[in-house]
């Protein structure tokens, strides 16, 4: 695990180009043949990193939809919300994920991770959205659209988070997300 949370801190501090065994064996305070010896080279070690991290971001906002009264649409709001709070909206988390992106484009493992994460993300959303009452086949075009919103609040929440609050993010996707659903698609 601290080679994992090293990894992290690596990706968000110094970006992919920095990311190399021995950086994160210094950042983790072990020898680089140790990293060697639980994965088989950097590549391995991200993709490690990669899915802890959205197991995390995944299981905060399933925490954040469980604690929501039992409406759908009070657990639609509490996933977006869950969104611009920590632990998901930090400048680090952003900066790791940064990572991940520029990582995404070269290297087919972590783009399918990426496939898939996101493949994930909107299926927990349409779900959501399937029991706010959006029709079966709006459902895709509905999820990528609020995903997107949420994405790009997020982005910028967490780039400048003087620009606007958490709040105003969160009323914003709401505002959009009951015009998306009384239009549904």
């Amino acid at each position: 695990m601290s080679l994992i949370a090293a990894c992290a801190r690596v990706l968000a501090r110094e970006g992919a180009a920095g990311a190399s065994v021995r950086t994160i064996a210094v950042e983790a305070g072990v020898s680089p043949g140790l990293v060697s010896h639980y994965f088989a080279g950097v590549e391995a070690l991200i993709e490690a990193t990669y899915g802890h991290v959205e197991a995390q971001v995944g299981a905060a906002l399933d925490a954040a939809v469980a604690a929501a009264a039992p409406e759908p649409r009070a657990r639609l709001d509490a996933f977006v919300t869950a969104s611009f709070a920590p632990p998901i909206a930090t400048p680090e988390l952003l900066a790791t994920w940064i990572g991940f992106w520029t990582l995404a484009i070269a290297r087919g493992g972590i783009a399918r991770q990426h496939d898939s994460h996101y493949a994930a993300y909107r299926s927990r959303l349409e779900a959501l959205l399937a029991a706010c009452g959006v029709p079966g086949p709006s459902l895709r075009h509905a999820g990528i659209a609020i995903a997107a919103l949420v994405d790009g609040l997020w982005l910028e929440l967490c780039l400048s988070p003087q620009a606007f609050s958490a709040d105003e993010a969160g009323a914003i996707a709401r505002a959009q997300i009951d015009g998306l659903i009384v239009r549904q698609f």
